[in-house]
């Protein structure tokens, strides 16, 4: 997955609202978000038939984990565990914070360099994996960008292009089922710059680009509301989102 936008947004109705586009190679399969696992039967998560991970999940406790590569390290390494099994860990707690702290723990020559997102209505991290540490980071109240790169990181020409125009554009309204805004930005493949790295909508030649999108929001703990998973199964400009059921 290469990009996620987190609003946090602390005592709101919706403390945390998420849009993740997830690129990869089209060839590689997968499944839509479900509860692909026996044992792991309180999550719902994207299926990586390949390595049998995910990029993206969330638990029936109200958390939400994200996987994304970081620069320069995208698939798999011969004796390098798979990336997508640390998202099905950090689902099997039942609060971001704790998850953090055991996910900190994670020797980070076991993997890929890798960024993780965890969050849930109170709580917001990301871990970044460079090689040589996991180091753990809350993310801050309001509108922020995840990449390979750190957290909101202007190294990145996505972040450049694309932070500015999420931060003022008008927050997703779940109650209303208004995503409109952040849909739009989703889809757009050039900022008007001519930077393809820049774009969130990714096409190459290869066969790489965005495969999926997601959209979730997460309800305060006096709510008595359900989390929203919105998903599309393909590149979200042609491509539409449907709401995933708890089942």
């Amino acid at each position: 997955m290469c990009t996620v936008i987190i609003l946090r947004q602390p005592g709101a109705s919706w403390p945390l609202i998420l849009a993740a586009n997830r690129d990869e190679m089209a060839g590689r399969p997968w499944k839509p978000p479900a509860r692909h696992w026996p044992d792991r039967p309180d999550i719902r998560a994207g299926l990586d038939e390949l390595a049998g991970g995910s990029w993206l999940g969330l638990n029936d406790y109200g958390v939400v984990a994200g996987i994304l590569n970081r620069v320069g390290t995208l698939g798999p390494e011969p004796g390098k565990r798979s990336r997508g099994e640390l998202v099905l860990e950090a689902l099997d707690h039942a609060e971001a914070k704790e998850a953090a702290k055991a996910m900190a723990d994670l020797n980070p020559q076991a993997y890929r360099p890798f960024n993780l997102l965890i969050a849930d209505f109170q709580d917001a991290f990301w871990l970044r994996n460079d090689g040589a540490s996991v180091d753990v980071f809350p993310v801050p109240e309001g509108v922020h960008m995840l990449t390979a790169q750190d957290l909101d990181d202007f190294q990145s020409p996505r972040v450049r292009a694309f932070l500015p125009k999420f931060q003022s554009a008008p927050p997703p309204q779940p109650d209303k089922g208004d995503w409109s805004g952040w849909k739009a930005l989703l889809t757009q493949t050039d900022p008007g710059n001519g930077a393809e790295e820049a774009s969130l909508l990714i096409r190459k030649p290869n066969g790489f680009g965005t495969v999926c999108s997601s959209l979730i929001a997460l309800p305060g703990i006096d709510a008595e509301r359900r989390p929203v998973f919105l998903f599309a199964p393909g590149p979200p400009d042609e491509t539409e989102f449907s709401m995933l059921e708890p089942d």
